[in-house]
């Protein structure tokens, strides 16, 4: 969730939808997203709407004591917009920041919110994020009996040097051991998150990290190309030549290793950046968000999107808890969509996903692309001749996503 948000249309003070983002609400499912915008300190790579204590200083809107009470005026809020149509809620996901420097309690009162405003559904995923220091396992135990049934550990990396320039402060080994922690503690799914391409990792420091992750046996693995984004500490030290600037042709490589090390390990791949070691331990919430499902992002910063429209709240946590005790939605914007715009979409993040896009979301003029696709080995066409042909990219078009989308596109 960027720091950065987009300009867009006025939010009516009390939050109401149009009557065609609620048109089926019923009929699709309901994801919930918890933004919590707490940080120990802030990685010079983030960009993300994030604060550390000395930031937000002692307004009373901006503390962790009173943040939950503000999510959960929103979630009051928002089952008040979406009135009583809404479904039960399938998954919820608490991210961050750092979610867990709130005390677990706090984070099983705002699930118990989630469950008494709007129901859960039957097997639903709920997850939470955590940096692997911010949590000891009583913390993981209260979580897991208070209904909490994934966590992810941000991991990075194994490699000391790559965790100093990061600016993480965990030790190597310390993510690989709260995996042990968080199945005893009771958790059906544990998932870690690396992070590949900082200056200065090596190709064999990198699979060193991926076989360290792997040894400590998580159900889910997420690895992410590092971006440098403007405004971060990151970007102003590579300015200044401190660091060189990460290179295309590096991170390929890396990718290359990943799908080398996690497939030889029984993990698949399902979404670009995302491998699971069976269908259900894919992360459910994460494919709402590339199926265009509906979900409501609760905290500062967080967007929403609900039958076609997505809107996004204030940014700084003291104005967004300030909106909610003057009884006015903290929404700072939002956008209707189109059906073009909601179409295009649809191909930009299908597209990443090992399940494919219906080849009939796709144009004339855009279909008669797919066989340069296909002869240039960037994607095949699965379920041919079955009425339910889906284009899915290879391993090379993998690496080439964003490009093939724009090529694809009319």
């Amino acid at each position: 969730m960027p720091a950065t948000l987009p300009d867009g249309d006025p939010v009516p003070a009390d939050g109401t939808l149009p009557p065609s983002a609620l048109a089926g609400l019923g009929h699709r499912p309901l994801e919930i997203y918890l933004h919590v915008p707490f940080c120990t300190t802030r990685c010079g790579y983030c960009d993300f709407n994030t604060y550390t204590a000395d930031q937000l200083g002692t307004d009373p809107g901006a503390t962790r004591a009173t943040y939950v009470d503000a999510a959960l005026t929103e979630l009051a809020l928002a089952r008040r917009v979406l009135g009583p149509a809404a479904p039960p809620v399938s998954t919820v996901f608490v991210g961050g920041g750092t979610p867990t420097l709130l005390p677990a309690g706090e984070l099983v009162r705002f699930l118990a919110g989630v469950r008494d405003t709007f129901g859960l559904a039957a097997g639903a995923e709920v997850s939470a994020e955590s940096n692997p220091e911010s949590i000891d396992a009583d913390g993981l135990a209260e979580l897991a009996e208070g209904g909490f049934t994934r966590i992810s550990f941000g991991m990075q990396s194994a490699d000391e040097q790559v965790l100093a320039l990061l600016d993480r402060v965990h030790t190597p080994g310390r993510a690989a051991a709260m995996v042990d922690l968080a199945r005893a503690a009771g958790f059906r799914q544990v998932s870690l998150d690396l992070i590949y391409g900082t200056p200065g990792e090596s190709v064999d420091s990198w699979r060193h990290t991926l076989r360290t992750a792997l040894a400590a046996g998580p159900d889910h693995l997420s690895a992410y190309a590092l971006i440098v984004e403007e405004g971060t500490r990151f970007a102003a030290r590579v300015r200044r030549g401190e660091i060189p600037m990460t290179d295309d042709d590096d991170l390929a490589d890396k990718y290359l290793v990943a799908e080398e090390e996690l497939t030889a390990a029984g993990l698949s791949w399902y979404e670009v950046s995302n491998w699971a070691r069976t269908p259900d331990d894919r992360c459910r919430h994460n494919l709402g968000y590339w199926r265009a499902a509906d979900w409501w992002g609760i905290g500062p910063g967080a967007h929403s999107h609900i039958g076609g429209v997505r809107f996004w709240n204030r940014k700084h946590p003291a104005a967004y808890a300030r909106a909610l005790a003057e009884g006015r939605t903290p929404a700072q914007g939002r956008e209707i969509l189109t059906g073009v715009q909601r179409r295009v979409e649809r191909v930009l993040l299908e597209l990443r996903l090992a399940d494919g896009l219906s080849t009939d979301v796709l144009t004339g003029t855009e279909q008669a692309r797919v066989p340069d696709l296909l002869a240039r080995g960037l994607a095949e066409v699965h379920g041919a001749g079955t009425g339910g042909d889906r284009l899915v990219l290879t391993l090379r078009g993998r690496l080439l996503a964003d490009g093939i989308v724009r090529d694809l596109l009319d």
